[in-house]
């Protein structure tokens, strides 16, 4: 407390706003940090993670279908997409009916159970404090949120 002018040097406590955002935003620096350093277990980053984890449920999907899944722009995808099939992760192959289009499939690498599995196991990890039914409603709070 500055007690000449009678004000603490410290901010007002936060509304319980503010403080929902600072704990969301604390959870995504968290998460981050916890898929990071699973993805360089695998020899990728978690954008490229989380990349071959859409493709892997959407096998021949296009590079503009995967960006749509992914909630990102084609040039952001392209990029990753550009990096995982110099990686050996996926390989574009050409759209029956359409010579234009390529269709994105996972390689052998990209199946192999240290890769196509620590996803799916960091989440299970993550999530393991929860119970289904509180899982459930922070999904429904977040999509809210997300809209």
């Amino acid at each position: 407390m500055d007690h000449a002018k009678g004000q603490s040097r410290f901010p007002p406590p936060q509304s319980e706003d503010s403080l929902l955002i600072e704990a969301l935003l604390g959870v995504i620096r968290a998460l981050r940090r916890e898929y990071d350093a699973s993805a360089q277990d695998v020899g990728l980053t978690l954008s490229r993670a989380r990349a071959l984890s859409q493709l892997a449920r959407m096998e021949g999907a296009t590079q503009a279908e995967l960006a749509d899944a992914l909630g990102i722009e084609a040039p952001t995808v392209k990029r990753q997409i550009d990096a995982l099939e110099r990686d050996g992760f996926l390989e574009r192959r050409g759209l029956a009916g359409d010579a234009r289009k390529r269709a994105l499939f996972l390689t052998d690498r990209a199946r192999s159970a240290k890769v196509s599995h620590f996803m799916e196991r960091l989440r299970g990890e993550i999530l393991s404090g929860l119970t289904a039914d509180e899982r459930r409603q922070i999904a429904r709070s977040l999509a809210l949120i997300a809209e």
